[in-house]
């Protein structure tokens, strides 16, 4: 076969095309939901979040955030996102208060995302591929959506925050721990997801290195 240098660009193009994709979804794979605040101390309205933690630069556009009703694994909820992951790693979605604004700080992006109390599930989704599930509460015989075992349902006021967004055990009662004071905007590790080989030793040690967010 006789490739002309017509044919060479094309195929190039094509190839880096390709490259192009393949880096976006394992960016996109490596994001994971790093703390919810759904039931405010007063008012959910324009108060509660939703943080991501990701590879600065992922592209976030075409994702979903998705609220499954634990009583039944009904969709409640599907919030269509956009943006970039900004050089800090941290990703904020704050409810929208009615007006286009929220009263979150350090917000990058504003939506519905007013959860439901627990027992229920956040389920963060690239088409039909599942990159992180939160699942809060007491699920008894309900439907859980989440990984491993289910996270505590927190008072209001309080948030769930990953013990270190860094490391993904896919055991939500282990991954996160309940905050008093909510911390939108800010984790406490490095801004710079870790190396695979990393983050697997890192999940072997959850159990005996405590390197986690400071609780309120």
């Amino acid at each position: 076969m006789i490739f002309t240098r017509k044919s060479r660009r094309r195929i190039t193009r094509s190839a880096m095309a390709l490259i192009g994709v393949s880096a976006l979804a394992s960016a996109q794979a490596q994001t994971v939901i790093s703390e919810v605040l759904y039931d405010a101390a007063g008012t959910d309205n324009g108060n509660v979040f939703v943080e991501l933690f990701g590879p600065p630069g992922t592209l976030l556009d075409g994702l979903l955030l998705e609220g499954v009703n634990g009583a039944d694994g009904v969709v409640y909820r599907s919030v269509l996102l956009a943006g970039t992951i900004p050089s800090d790693g941290i990703f904020v979605i704050g409810d929208d208060s009615g007006d286009g604004t929220s009263l979150v700080i350090d917000v990058d992006l504003i939506r519905e995302v007013d959860f439901q109390n627990g027992p229920d599930s956040i389920v963060l989704r690239a088409g039909s591929i599942v990159l992180d599930a939160l699942g809060y509460g007491d699920f008894g015989g309900g439907v859980f959506a989440g990984e491993g075992s289910a996270a505590a349902d927190v008072p209001g006021g309080s948030s769930l925050a990953r013990f270190n967004p860094a490391v993904n055990t896919h055991n939500n009662m282990l991954d996160f721990v309940v905050l008093d004071l909510p911390t939108p905007g800010s984790v406490p590790a490095s801004a710079v997801p870790l190396p695979p080989a990393v983050l697997l030793f890192l999940s072997g040690m959850l159990g005996l290195v405590g390197v986690g967010r400071k609780q309120g």
